[in-house]
């Protein structure tokens, strides 16, 4: 059984600083890319920033120069440290990752945490 424990939300002003933190356990033979999701209310899920197998990264336009994901692969961990936050990133942001597992046979795909909430006050 994967499971993927979200931990960091809460509640800050505009112009603060939070910092994400997401944990993959269970059996799987690999992680593949890791992301950081994120979902307001009446919105749809977007994609904040993901970071591959080979540490290559990719952010949100929205995001970018604000906030930076990083990977331990030796702990199975990514965090999201957001900077300068505003309130439009007010969102439950859910962590996901990609996974090579085996069951019957060895499969790819992806898995989601919970979510976390952020809320960003004016």
């Amino acid at each position: 059984q994967v499971q993927l424990l979200e931990s960091g939300g809460g509640l800050v002003q505009a112009g603060g600083s939070l910092r994400l933190s997401c944990s993959v356990s269970g059996r799987f033979l690999s992680i593949n890319d890791m992301g950081w999701y994120r979902q307001a209310p009446g919105k749809q899920r977007e994609l904040v920033a993901r970071i591959s197998s080979g540490d290559s990264t990719n952010y949100a336009d929205s995001v970018k120069g604000r906030f930076t994901i990083s990977r331990d692969n030796t702990k199975n961990t990514v965090d999201l440290q957001m900077n300068s936050l505003k309130p439009e990133d007010t969102a439950v942001y859910y962590c996901s990752a990609e996974l090579t597992v085996r069951n019957i046979m060895i499969t790819t795909r992806r898995y989601w945490g919970q979510g976390t909430q952020v809320t960003v006050s004016s």
